[in-house]
């Protein structure tokens, strides 16, 4: 910056104005320049400024001009003057005061600031006093650049609680980051419900391709969730590139508790992308999710019996190399000294979704189904080596939660058929994990 003679208007390039030192950490302002800026935003106090009008009585000072010589004080009072000229000094012009000289000029009024003027009693700086709003609100719009660097996802969520069902609908993706060499990206977006994530539990849209701002308008629909899930679960989105001749590539997630969503009715999401969240390693993997199964029970009076239903599984784990399973169902009642308490529905090709429809009776008294534990385990049918195991559950009186519930429903309800979802788990204590 270049200070000119008194007299001679002075100028100061923006570049040198606005010479902010952008880095990573606190926002630095150069010595050099920050020095001359104003200390006072808000207006220089009546009794503080260096050109405050001199008392009446106050005796006024020799001008410099007649006395031919100057002095260094007087040297150095001449360029203060020239930076209050320069940085539009809060008062009069320099001839002002009570000696002699120019006629003052009226004073200006304080312009007022413009919208982008620092505040500085309301920001902070661990370097400076006061730093012009105008970076801030760059430096605001920064940190929201890079929060938004991974793209915003546009999303809706729906708990149908008399079918037992979760409808999540993908609307579209904007801006999201690029992954491939072309600039652009080949996006889907996949669902999994945690704790308790697998293969088993997720779902995904198509690909789209070439694209940053996809819309998929793809509804994708989560079976068998109960209203214990809708406390306990969160669910998890990403959005993810996929690449033909390599692993697909994540690109952001978000995550929704379900216990946010109210029953039948339809929530509208519009967030930014975060990067990917760690999942929690304490988490028991003996309860991994395998799937889930609607059971009917009923006690009949009339057959002296309980009458086990299998009506359809959801989400079954793939347990063959196409990505599918041929399932089937056993059931057990235990403690079962005949061996006689076996049943098994018929195999169903190729699907993680089979629907059975089929009942099994055991004839027993009323009175004796508190003492005992119906298991149920879904297998996969394998020809020519073992059958593999996919999941099971237990219902009876040392079960827990919705199975002890669904259990003790039947028995204070007789001849009533009550259906509930439940959750299969990759362990089953108890039981023969061979077929």
């Amino acid at each position: 910056m270049t200070l000119r003679r008194r007299g001679e208007k002075a100028t100061i390039s923006i570049q040198e104005h606005m010479a902010i030192d952008v880095c990573p950490g606190p926002i630095r302002p150069i010595k050099q320049i920050s020095d001359y800026f104003p200390r006072f935003p808000r207006g220089l106090p009546p009794d503080a400024g260096p050109r405050a009008a001199a008392p009446p009585d106050a005796p006024a000072r020799p001008a410099a001009a007649s006395t031919g010589r100057r002095s260094p004080s007087d040297g150095a009072r001449d360029d203060d003057e020239d930076v209050d000229q320069l940085f539009g000094a809060y008062g009069a012009s320099p001839g002002s005061g009570s000696g002699p000289g120019p006629s003052p000029s009226p004073a200006r009024p304080p312009a007022k600031p413009p919208e982008d003027e620092p505040d500085a009693d309301g920001y902070e700086s661990d370097d400076c006093s006061a730093v012009s709003k105008h970076n801030a609100v760059r430096w605001r719009r920064m940190c929201l650049h890079f929060a938004a660097a991974l793209g915003t996802l546009d999303f809706s969520l729906l708990y149908d609680q008399e079918n037992s069902a979760l409808h999540c609908t993908i609307s579209k993706a904007k801006g999201l980051k690029p992954m491939d060499h072309n600039g652009l990206a080949d996006p889907y977006v996949k669902l999994h419900l945690l704790p308790g994530a697998s293969k088993a539990n997720k779902l995904r849209t198509k690909t789209l391709r070439n694209t940053l701002n996809p819309t998929w308008n793809e509804t994708l629909t989560y079976y068998g969730i109960t209203d214990e899930d809708m406390i306990r679960k969160t669910l998890r989105i990403s959005v993810c590139d996929e690449d033909k001749f390599r692993h697909n590539e994540f690109i952001g997630e978000t995550r929704v508790p379900l216990k946010k969503l109210k029953p039948n009715h339809t929530k509208t999401f519009s967030i930014c992308l975060e990067k990917q969240l760690p999942v929690d390693k304490s988490e028991d993997k003996s309860l991994e999710e395998r799937g889930r199964i609607l059971i009917s029970l009923k006690y009949s009076s009339q057959k002296q019996g309980l009458l086990v239903g299998i009506v359809r599984c959801a989400h079954l784990a793939a347990m063959d190399a196409n990505g599918y399973s041929d399932p089937y169902v056993k059931t057990y009642l235990k403690p079962d000294v005949d061996k006689k308490s076996k049943h098994k529905t018929a195999v169903k090709k190729k699907t993680l979704n089979p629907e059975f429809n089929e009942e099994f009776c055991y004839e027993i008294k009323h009175g004796d189904l508190a003492k005992k534990t119906l298991e149920i385990t879904v297998w996969d049918y394998d020809i020519g080596k073992s059958n593999d195991f996919i999941g099971g559950v237990v219902l009876g009186i040392n079960a827990k939660g919705e199975r002890l519930k669904h259990w003790f429903d039947c028995l204070k309800n007789k001849d009533k058929r009550i259906e509930r979802w439940h959750t299969l788990t990759n362990e089953l204590p108890g039981a023969v994990l061979s077929d």
